[in-house]
């Protein structure tokens, strides 16, 4: 009796063991799991962009459209927002992130970077390395690689444990992201991949570009693998033929199937038809070809973290903080007519596998009209912090700040009657005058100067608004948040500056009052809950800001739009007393403030 029961053990354990440690490789044309051929169904959706509470109720909703795999960037500048101190905790916990999904019984695509783009301020890049006014990231510069190494080295601790054949769910992990649309420096590249692999990732690497020849040929290394990107409108067997051209006898995957687009303040809010979408995963499902849903779920840029882009059109181009992406799932989770038309699809050629019963255990809330009674200016209500004095103005991250404003103050020491000009603000400026206004400048529409009426020892501030670092192109390395070089007026540079660090990380020192004040305005007030659940601020008639809620930045609000509410957790949401905090630039008046359970959004 006793050899049976030690037979059964050994053999429990052996099971166990197989269970646990599985197999993925790339032999051919084809993925392997476990030593069959695999088609990869993948699913993008970023753990800071989706509340914590949320992650299962998002996995199982992946599963059940039939998605076997989920592919996720690694955000450096969340989890590094000081030089050299790591967090990995909360909503940045990206090993609980990972386990849960495979608990969901998915699989795990890691893209770690150093460089992610997806809208996200600076492409995930610490703004602390702007720091150095040489520093060229995404190069070979010594003091870049030194930082990524450091950061490769941290994430690798945390997810080269979690590699498919060690027991875990990660299947494969890129190298760098889309580097062909940004140079073509192959050193830079192996660099990159060394780092990964002295970080202890063993599963097989991959990189992930455009599909035309100049992009393959700047962004890929010879012995990795490679996938392409592009979206649901573009010609699938045109964009693999110019594929096939310059590789050849690999499995073929669409690393990014763009299903939807992102947004910039003051433009229409994109939308894709499901049906176009349902088509391209058909034919992927009839042709062998692996996929990646960019964004399956796309969620929220939550606090200052939305980026920019520019364009011949503009030069500047902010996100919203809504990153909805037009996705699968919608901004708060929810399922769409895009997920249905996806789902049939799968059903349908997925004769083999049962998919799961879609669920939903998001409950949304709404919270009756309240007003927000106390207020204070940004001159009498702040305590500013000690002036960092310079001849020059400098930006933000001359003087460690990663993101939020900058107060740039000078006495005039002469009459100013006339333009003054801007070298540059970045990116969104309101200019005062013995605190009283006198116009506001947007990057956006190139506006870099203004006409001034004032005497000798007037006081001129200029309050700078950081909107979201540039996260796409070759200029993006440059782009550095404030004034960035000088101001002048009639050929004369004005020197000798006060500046002032407003990151507004900490509200819990400005002076509220019930008296009625001047933009910029902090507003506060209080609301009650019976019950709590996720819901949207409705934001349609303020001005231009953000917004706290117990503590927690929610992100930015434009009057322009498209992006018209802001989306509340659950977990940030107690029972009973909640505060909220709105910093209005461009306040008309409006003090009440309501949410729904619908995502708002300005139709043009």
């Amino acid at each position: 009796m006793k050899t049976v029961i030690i037979l059964a053990i050994l053999l429990l354990a052996a099971g166990f063991s197989l269970a646990q440690h599985r197999t993925f490789s790339i032999q051919g044309e084809n993925f392997m799991l476990d030593g069959k051929p695999f088609l990869i169904r993948s699913g993008e959706m970023h753990y800071p962009r989706v509340p914590r509470e949320h992650w299962r109720d998002r996995f199982k909703k992946a599963k059940a459209l039939g998605l076997n795999t989920i592919t996720t960037y690694v955000f450096w500048n969340l989890h590094e927002k000081r030089q050299g101190k790591f967090d990995f905790s909360g909503n940045s916990d990206i090993v609980e992130y990972a386990k849960i999904a495979k608990e969901e019984g998915l699989l795990m695509i890691v893209r770690p970077g150093p460089y992610i783009c997806t809208e996200w301020d600076f492409g995930g890049i610490p703004p602390w390395l702007l720091r150095e006014k040489d520093m060229q990231v995404r190069t070979k510069d010594k003091r870049f690689l030194a930082a990524n190494e450091r950061y490769m080295r941290e994430v690798g601790k945390r997810l080269a444990p979690l590699e498919i054949h060690k027991g875990g769910n990660i299947i494969m992990v890129q190298v760098e992201n889309e580097y062909g649309s940004f140079g073509d420096d192959h050193e830079y590249m192996e660099a990159i991949r060394e780092s990964l692999q002295k970080a202890g990732f063993s599963v097989p690497l991959f990189t992930s570009d455009g599909p035309s020849e100049k992009l393959l040929k700047g962004g890929t290394l010879p012995d990795v693998a490679s996938v392409i990107n592009f979206g649901a409108d573009d010609n699938i067997s045109e964009q693999f033929k110019n594929f096939r051209d310059f590789r050849s006898k690999v499995p073929r995957m669409v690393g990014e199937y763009w299903i939807g687009w992102f947004d910039h303040w003051g433009e229409k809010h994109h939308k894709v038809e499901a049906e176009i979408v349902a088509r391209g995963v058909e034919s992927y499902l009839q042709n062998d070809i692996s996929f990646n849903l960019y964004m399956f779920h796309g969620g929220w840029s939550f606090g200052y973290m939305a980026g920019a882009n520019y364009s011949r059109r503009s030069p500047y181009e902010p996100d919203i903080s809504d990153y909805d992406y037009d996705s699968a799932l919608d901004a708060g989770g929810r399922t769409t007519p895009k997920y249905n038309a996806i789902r049939g699809v799968m059903k349908r050629y997925l004769k083999n596998e049962k998919l799961p019963e879609v669920t939903d255990d998001t409950k949304f809330i709404e919270i009756p009209a309240f007003e927000l009674n106390e207020s204070a200016n940004l001159f009498d209500g702040i305590k500013l912090p000690k002036a960092v004095r310079s001849k020059n103005p400098l930006p933000m991250e001359s003087f460690g700040q990663n993101h939020g404003f900058v107060l740039y103050r000078r006495k005039l020491d002469s009459d100013v009657n006339g333009k003054v000009e801007f070298k540059e603000q970045r990116d969104y400026s309101h200019v005062f005058v013995n605190r009283n206004f006198v116009g506001k400048l947007d990057r956006r529409l190139r506006e870099q100067s203004i006409d001034l009426n004032a005497k000798k020892d007037d006081v001129l501030d200029v309050l700078v608004e950081n909107m979201g670092r540039i996260n796409f192109g070759k200029d993006f390395i440059y782009d550095r948040k404030g004034i960035t070089e000088k101001v002048s007026f009639d050929g004369k540079e004005l020197k000798n500056w006060e500046i002032f660090s407003l990151p507004f990380d900490d509200l819990s020192k400005i002076k509220f009052s019930k008296k009625s004040v001047e933009n910029p305005v902090f507003f506060r007030g209080e609301f009650s809950l019976n019950e709590t659940g996720d819901t949207f601020l409705d934001m349609r008639n303020w001005g231009k800001g953000h917004v706290w809620v117990n503590g927690h930045h929610l992100g930015r609000f434009w009057q322009i739009g498209p992006q018209q509410s802001l989306y509340v957790p659950v977990g940030w949401l107690k029972k009973g007393k909640n505060s909220i905090v709105v910093l209005d630039l461009e306040n008309k008046g409006n003090r009440t403030i309501k949410s729904g359970k619908e995502i708002l959004y300005e139709t043009r």
